[in-house]
């Protein structure tokens, strides 16, 4: 419903809904990884399978590696010695902070979409670059996340695969049908 009022907004104040998407794709992305960082400190069950290998590398914080989501909102795991009230649990052994990945990953991603932002063409091409970066992003996390698997037409996936699948897909053929749409004009036009 969201996009649909934009939509209607854009066209009603006479902006190119093209040169909006784009405008609008860094910036969600930025958002999309400040949102993790809500994931991963509230522990809401965003978290990735259990991690109790040794930390690979030295200089960086355990918690980097493997964190057990001490007070999670879930009350998930068992009780935290001393603690009283709500939300005084944490996991037994430690998990993948796929929030905090997601969080790394979609900065960086942020940075290149702000990069190429004033040079890729045709117009909507940025956004759906967008969407393309962003389901690449969200389906290799999803290999480490915690999720229910379902059967999907033969394959054992999970709904944010699908999703992120789709993602994909919709940008690859958005961009397919801007480049052919709205050709660019060679130099010696």
């Amino acid at each position: 419903m969201a996009a649909i009022a934009i939509i209607l907004y854009a066209r009603k104040n006479k902006i190119g809904v093209r040169h909006l998407a784009d405008a609008l794709a860094p910036a969600l992305m930025l958002a999309y990884a400040i949102g993790r960082i809500g994931c991963h400190v509230s522990g809401d069950g965003d978290w990735g399978i259990a991690n109790e290998a040794p930390n690979p590398v030295g200089f960086l914080p355990d918690w980097l590696w493997s964190y057990n989501y001490p007070r999670n909102v879930n009350e998930a795991g068992v009780p935290i010695p001393g603690c009283v009230g709500r939300y005084c649990n944490q996991l037994p052994v430690g998990h993948f902070p796929t929030p905090i990945y997601e969080t790394i990953v979609c900065t960086i991603l942020f940075f290149v979409l702000w990069a190429v932002r004033k040079t890729i063409r045709p117009f909507g091409a940025l956004f759906a670059l967008y969407l393309i970066l962003n389901g690449l992003e969200r389906f290799f996390i999803e290999k480490i996340r915690v999720n229910i698997k379902m059967d999907f037409m033969g394959l054992t996936v999970t709904q944010a695969e699908i999703i992120s699948v789709g993602l994909v897909i919709v940008g690859i053929a958005l961009w397919v049908f801007l480049a052919k749409k709205y050709p660019l004009k060679t130099e010696t036009q």
